[in-house]
This record gives C-alpha cells, structure tokens and sequence, in this order.
C-alpha cells in the first residue's frame, strides 16, 4: 500500500476545496445561522461529490467522462438556475425565520444541495482528469489500488477544510443579532445568485 497516494490526495482535496466559492459562502452562512453541524453538513456534501468526481477520473470511467462533459451546458445551466433560486430564497429570508430550520430535514437538504451543485460543475471532473492522467491513474487496470488511496485522500483532504472552515464559522453563531443576521442572508443570498447568473449567462 502505497500512502503517498493518500497524501497526495489529501493536498489535492484540500487545495480544491479551499477557495471560497458558492459552496464556501453557504457553507459559512448555514454555520452562522443554523451551527456546526448543518455547516459541516453542507461541506461534507462537496467533499462526497468530490470523491465521486475523483473516482470517475481515477477509476478511467471514460465513458462516464465523456457524457458529462458532452452535456456540460445543459448541467451547468441547470447548476446555475439552482444556485440562483437558492440565493434568493436565502436574500428574502427574515433573521426570525432561522431557529425553523434547524430540522434535521433541513440538514439532508443541506448536504443534498451542496452534493448537487458540486455535481453540477463540469470542470470539477477535467480537474480530477488532468491530475490522476499526470499521475498515471485511470488508465491501467493495475492503478485501482492506488486510485482508490487517491480518493480517499481527495475526500479527507476536502473534509479538512470543511471543518476548519465551519468550526471556525460556528464560533461567532451565537453572538449573531438579528440585524446582522439580515446582512449576512442578504450579502450572502446576492452573493450566491451572482454566481449562478454568471453560470448561466456563461452559457448563453
């Protein structure tokens, strides 16, 4: 067993899920407003599309690469349709509206969302593709054992993140006012609809 896939794996998870994007800023805002684990939730939901990703690519599941990328418009559209209606559900939503959605309902509906709109990022597979196909993976029936290190690392790596990230988030929870609570559903609801606006008029 060769850990040095893992580890490699680990900086590649981390590395890809660190800048903050839209799954970053939800991430933040369900911390803040809902606490540690709906946050977490939210990260673990990227870093579970992010292995999935990871296993296309390492596993040389040509086929499955091909269909995604031949239907990128039509998925990144509907990503960016998604990501618009759940930044303005998140915009007109009132502070005195969060205790309701500390569900454990609402918490799969986290992690489902964050799985859905990681999912729909086409380019998050042509990253996993150029990395494994530089490291030989993907190709060679032998390489599955070490594609299978890679991905663990890949999910481990990412799930580092995002619990540094919601941890660190989840400490300001509770010394959240409702005024402050109605700029971050604002800044962050506009913020996520800018995004899906972008994905969508990118492929216009």
């Amino acid at each position: 067993m060769d850990l040095s896939f893992f580890l490699k794996g680990l900086i590649f998870g981390f590395s890809i899920a660190a800048p903050v994007g839209p799954i970053g800023i939800l991430c933040i805002r369900r911390s803040l407003t809902n606490g540690w684990m709906a946050g977490l939730l939210t990260g673990m939901g990227a870093a579970t599309a992010d292995a999935c990703y990871g296993c296309v690519a390492g596993f040389g599941l040509a086929g499955i690469t091909g269909f995604l990328m031949g239907q990128r418009a039509w998925i990144q559209v509907f990503g960016g349709l998604f990501l618009c209606w759940l930044g303005l559900r998140i915009f007109l939503s009132r502070a005195d509206e969060i205790p309701a959605v500390k569900a454990s309902g609402s918490a799969a509906m986290g992690y489902l969302s964050a799985l859905l709109l990681t999912l729909t990022n086409p380019m998050t597979i042509l990253s996993f593709a150029a990395v494994f196909a530089g490291m030989g993976l993907g190709s060679i029936g032998d390489g599955h054992m070490a594609a299978g290190w890679l991905v663990a690392g890949v999910f481990s790596g990412s799930m580092a993140w995002w619990i540094i990230l919601t941890s660190v988030s989840s400490l300001f929870n509770t010394r959240m006012s409702a005024n402050a609570m109605r700029w971050i559903n604002r800044f962050s609801g506009a913020m996520l609809t800018s995004f899906g606006l972008a994905a969508v008029i990118g492929r216009l």
